[in-house]
């Protein structure tokens, strides 16, 4: 048998040299399509009409953080709900297996333009036939069309996500479980240690597509009168009878949007501890 030497320890792999880390994006047709875009960025802000801009930035503006709330506030209430959605298919009783199976299957079956309109329309009226309440606190807010945006993505993204969680759940090895129970561990804190950290971690990839798909599911808000982004567009093109610059404006920043995200969720995936 040979030697194995367990003393001399291992040095890491040399960092590749700056040249060498470029050399991919030096690559002539790379440069090409760079160049291409380029000369087509300076195009549209030379030869197009942006005169506008300044007196609708302040709007621009304020659309913009409406989508930022609501895309932060429902994927935050989704992951919520879809943590219970997605563990309870694997480990819950029949019942509520069936009811949560049934739910995302709904969800994930249904256009989210009809889910929206059935609760903007439907819970909207029925919300205002009941006069506890139009004289409740919660009238002032019932009333706007937020809430149910808010609450149409929120389901939305609970769905998709409790599904793409019942199969990081059920992809976590027994044998894990089975080992953090024999150190005695009771269930909650396998739960909280090994379970739910390795199944978040299997979800994180998939997570990050999630949330780019949910930001382009926000425009949708517009059509129940919520001034988000899309209806701050909308209301340019309407105004000023362009149709090209306010578009690709919107195109610019939903790219920069997205680009954001991304970086933030693969910088994120490589920090969450995975229960090893």
């Amino acid at each position: 048998m040979p030697d194995i030497d367990i003393v001399t320890p291992i040095h890491p792999a040399p960092a590749l040299p700056l040249r060498a880390r470029l050399a991919p994006l030096l690559m002539p047709h790379r440069l090409v399509m760079a160049g291409l875009a380029l000369a087509a960025l300076l195009a549209i802000i030379t030869q197009m009409e942006w005169s506008w801009l300044p007196v609708y930035l302040p709007k621009i503006g304020d659309g913009l953080l409406v989508t930022l709330v609501l895309l932060a506030s429902s994927v935050i209430a989704g992951f919520a709900l879809a943590l219970p959605l997605g563990a309870v298919q694997v480990t819950g009783p029949a019942p509520l297996r069936w009811l949560a199976t049934g739910f995302c299957t709904v969800i994930r079956g249904t256009p989210l333009l009809l889910q929206l309109w059935l609760i903007y329309y439907g819970l909207g009226a029925l919300f205002a036939q009941f006069p506890e309440i139009r004289g409740s606190w919660l009238w002032p807010y019932l009333r706007q069309a937020w809430p149910y945006g808010f609450l149409t993505l929120t389901l939305s993204f609970a769905a998709y996500q409790g599904e793409i969680m019942r199969g990081a759940f059920a992809g976590v090895p027994r044998g894990e479980l089975e080992a953090a129970r024999a150190f005695g561990m009771p269930r909650l804190m396998v739960f909280r240690r090994v379970w739910f950290p390795r199944a978040v971690h299997r979800a994180l990839p998939t997570l990050a597509g999630e949330i780019i798909l949910q930001l382009k599911a926000t425009p949708l808000v517009a059509t129940i009168t919520v001034t988000d982004l899309y209806a701050v567009i909308t209301r340019v093109r309407q105004d000023t009878y362009l149709t090209y610059e306010p578009l690709l404006l919107l195109i610019a920043i939903y790219l920069c949007l997205s680009g954001t995200l991304t970086i933030v969720l693969r910088w994120l995936e490589g920090r969450v501890p995975s229960g090893h």
